[in-house]
């Protein structure tokens, strides 16, 4: 049922900023172990390159769903966030299972509805891969941010497009075919671009 909507809960900030604080912990956590004098700056690189990333995009599914009149709330999955942790640990920052929680939508949407909702999670992470990309360009911490914060922001739009289980892809592909094939393949395209140095 559509209704009015509260647009944030005090739980759901507090659990928002946990996520944030842990994935920014388990995505600099490496250099804790190999660089300890380094791990403060990558922490901070981190929260802003990888936390921006994961809250625009969890942020962006809670406000499209809300605009349709669906109730909408981030939930953390305190496993994901204890998996995390151990992987980030267990492997010294080499291999980081993050699934920390995710954006629960409490009504039925329609595959139209369904699809963009879920498109607009990666489409946050291509508009900010953009910003940071910009910042890449000006050296200093601010390059370094924006290197990190545009290869983040880009897997974070691929990986979410792949059509397996809850990932944002399957709703996707089930609304628009030819959006879908479009977005991934832009997200897949720059990405594999930076892997191979051409981008940045």
């Amino acid at each position: 049922m559509k209704g009015k909507n509260h647009v944030f809960s005090r739980t759901e900030v507090k659990e928002l900023a946990i996520a944030w604080l842990v994935l920014g912990l388990c995505f600099s956590i490496g250099y804790f172990f190999t660089v300890p004098a380094r791990f403060p700056l990558f922490f901070m690189v981190s929260l802003i390159g990888v936390g921006s990333g994961f809250i625009f995009h969890e942020l962006a599914h809670k406000l499209v769903a809300q605009k349709y009149g669906f109730r909408a709330e981030f939930r953390l999955w305190r496993m994901g966030l204890i998996i995390a942790l151990a992987s980030a640990v267990l492997t010294m920052g080499r291999f980081l299972f993050a699934a920390p929680g995710a954006v629960h939508i409490f009504a039925y949407t329609r595959p139209r509805e369904q699809g963009i909702i879920s498109l607009s999670g990666p489409v946050s992470n291509l508009a900010l891969a953009v910003v940071f990309y910009f910042l890449s360009g000006l050296g200093g911490i601010a390059g370094l941010i924006g290197t990190y914060g545009f290869q983040i922001n880009l897997w974070l739009a691929a990986f979410n497009l792949l059509p397996i289980g809850p990932l944002d892809g399957r709703a996707v592909m089930s609304w628009s075919m030819p959006l879908w094939v479009l977005v991934l393949v832009l997200s897949w395209g720059l990405l594999g671009l930076t892997w191979f140095g051409y981008v940045l």
